[in-house]
């Protein structure tokens, strides 16, 4: 029942995605913000990866690693606003998809520097892409509010499936885990 719930909550929070085909409408940002994390599937894996991983974690990790993530990425969004770009961007993306599935795959834990560490490097990608795929005529500040938004509640679904799942489900979540990675391995190769 608590399984069925879950995956209703993550649907109803998807279907507003629909509402964005009608683009030029928010010059505020904050649709656009909100659509970017969502509709882009690398981006929307490594996102609820970071929530699935940071639930198989204990103790300060548990919020450490989503919030480093979001802190992060606005950084990374400030310096893609500002016109920064990173070496390897779409590459260090599309690895984050890889090396997210396969830790949730593992259900590693490891010290929580490295994992924090490894995060911020992840988000940072994220955030610079967020930051130069900036729209036309969007407030930079409405349109990181909403990549924000997103990113937290995408890392929320993702931590609150696990944590509302029983023990005997762990290795669909680690099923999952391999299926990021694996959408990851496709997304370096093409």
């Amino acid at each position: 029942m608590n399984l069925r719930k879950s995956l209703f909550a993550i649907a109803l929070f998807l279907t507003p995605a629909v509402a964005f085909a009608h683009a030029g409408h928010d010059h505020s940002g904050l649709m656009a913000g909100v659509a970017h994390p969502v509709t882009g599937l690398d981006h929307l894996l490594a996102m609820l990866a970071v929530g699935l991983w940071a639930a198989q974690q204990r103790g300060s990790a548990r919020w450490a690693l989503p919030l480093t993530f979001v802190g992060a990425m606005l950084l990374g969004g400030l310096a893609g606003f500002a016109g920064v770009a990173m070496p390897l961007m779409e590459t260090g993306i599309a690895g984050s998809v890889l090396a997210l599935g396969l830790l949730v795959a593992v259900a590693v834990r490891p010290p929580l520097w490295l994992a924090v560490g490894l995060t911020a490097l992840f988000a940072m990608a994220h955030g610079v892409a967020h930051g130069l795929e900036l729209p036309d005529l969007a407030s930079p500040w409405g349109y990181a509010v909403g990549f924000i938004a997103a990113t937290a509640t995408l890392h929320a679904a993702g931590y609150g499936l696990v944590r509302a799942l029983p023990r005997a489900a762990a290795p669909l979540v680690r099923i999952a885990g391999g299926l990021s990675a694996g959408a990851g391995v496709w997304l370096l190769a093409s």
